[in-house]
């Protein structure tokens, strides 16, 4: 859901990675694997250094604006209270009802995460040439079908 991060006291260090950016971040669900995102791992992971970052620190009165899909990391520089105010955009039908916080995916999204994974699984039955063969062709139909092709 989009996000409004207000700081109420002390100072909040955050950075923001765009959805384009996706493809660098090593995402596991809705998370990133890259936890330290100031001093990555980048023989871990090679791709984050070409995540483009937005960075800024929020003092005390200050308001963010956080876009639904963006990755961030926030860090307190000292104590503080932070307040997020989170609301929905898309239909409500669009939401996975017992999601307080707002933290799942769009109810159609998680359930093409199922089937992708369900068919991944099924290319398992196949020998590993024809598995990869077959992946390259799903992803491929996959890029056909997005609104921005620009996967690496």
């Amino acid at each position: 859901m989009d996000n409004l991060l207000i700081q109420v006291t002390g100072t909040k260090r955050v950075v923001l990675y765009s959805p384009r950016d996706a493809p660098f971040l090593y995402l596991s669900g809705d998370k990133s694997e890259v936890l330290d995102v100031d001093n990555p791992d980048l023989s871990t992971y090679p791709l984050f250094s070409q995540a483009r970052r937005y960075e800024c620190t929020l003092e005390a009165g200050d308001v963010l604006f956080i876009p639904a899909l963006w990755f961030h990391n926030t860090v307190a520089e000292e104590f503080g209270v932070g307040v997020n105010v989170f609301w929905k955009h898309l239909p409500s039908e669009c939401y996975d009802k017992t999601d307080t916080y707002g933290n799942k995916d769009p109810t159609a999204a998680s359930r093409a995460v199922q089937i992708l994974d369900r068919a991944l699984k099924t290319l398992d039955e196949l020998p590993e040439e024809y598995r990869d063969f077959y992946a390259r062709k799903m992803v491929l139909r996959i890029q056909s079908k997005s609104y921005s092709t620009n996967f690496e």
